[in-house]
């Protein structure tokens, strides 16, 4: 295990050295010795620790378009980190290598993988951001896994990057609490966030959430900084255009400006019962789309 352990925000103690968790809105009560939901807050004799903190597992410097952003700063590069975890249970998940990754697994043997996380504390990720600036590099991007779980390390890292005149993205489920989110976006220059449905009944059973708190970030987050949407469209799941003629028509009520990705669903982790997105679903969707929404982009095509 990592030597050093950063002591979690957001969390209140409980008796019998329990924990509550209040960065998601899952609230996770975790007892000593175990982590909540997402796998990586920790709780060690009853204080809750940010166990991934600076814990990398994947580095690379993307095109700004792979986020996916189509309308922040085009043509350009941002270097782009993920570490492991996730406070989600996506059955589809295309990163479920990291994201289902647990830390513990590997270090007592039983993870067969063989992977292990890189620590890279902040002032390294910052410099290393700016060094690449010279590469077209605009920034950093919290992506790969879910950010918001690791929030200390976000935090710490995108106020250093701010600090050098870099911008900061999130690529993100969105499933965070009011106070957190309100406390980071100050330092948010860019979001991509997930709208994995607009049922909640799909949330609960696919995702392991619910709806509502992300539609909730989605609000705050556009009032802030530039905010794009992604919706993976799976067949007989969330594919009906009166789905998408509900999702596309709230978001033109945060705002018709609104970037919205209509991204293919390819066979992946644990659905691999269902076949690919016809092109053509993905073509009609638009359609219905863009009768809300000024920006509208297909995915996987």
């Amino acid at each position: 295990m990592p030597e050093k352990l950063s002591e979690a925000m957001y969390y209140d103690k409980l008796e019998e050295g329990k924990v509550r968790c209040l960065l998601c809105p899952h609230g996770c009560i975790i007892r000593p010795g175990h982590t909540g939901i997402c796998g990586v807050r920790y709780n060690r004799e009853g204080t809750l620790v940010a166990e991934s903190y600076g814990q990398i597992m994947a580095l690379a410097l993307d095109p700004i378009e792979k986020k996916p952003l189509a309308r922040f700063y085009p043509g350009s590069f941002i270097l782009s980190c993920g570490s492991y975890g996730c406070n989600f249970r996506c059955s589809f998940c295309q990163n479920h290598a990291i994201s289902m990754y647990r830390i513990r697994d590997a270090y007592s043997g039983s993870d067969v993988t063989g992977r292990r996380p890189v620590h890279i504390p902040p002032e390294n990720l910052a410099e290393k951001a700016l060094e690449l600036a010279a590469d077209s590099n605009i920034g950093v991007a919290y992506t790969y896994n879910e950010p918001f779980i690791s929030y200390e390390y976000v935090y710490d890292c995108s106020r250093l990057v701010h600090e050098n005149g870099l911008k900061n993205v999130l690529v993100t489920n969105g499933y965070v609490s009011p106070k957190p989110l309100k406390e980071l976006l100050p330092y948010i220059d860019a979001m991509n966030i997930d709208l994995k449905s607009f049922r909640d009944d799909f949330y609960r059973k696919i995702c392991g959430g619910c709806l509502e708190p992300v539609k909730s970030t989605i609000e705050t987050a556009a009032g802030s900084c530039h905010v794009e949407i992604t919706t993976l469209i799976i067949p007989g799941l969330n594919d009906s255009a009166e789905e998408m003629e509900e999702l596309s028509s709230w978001l033109s009520s945060v705002s018709p400006e609104i970037p919205l990705h209509i991204t293919r669903f390819f066979p992946n982790y644990k659905m691999q019962d269902r076949p690919p997105t016809p092109p053509e679903t993905i073509y009609s969707l638009v359609r219905i789309a863009r009768k809300h929404l000024k920006y509208v982009y297909t995915g996987n095509i």
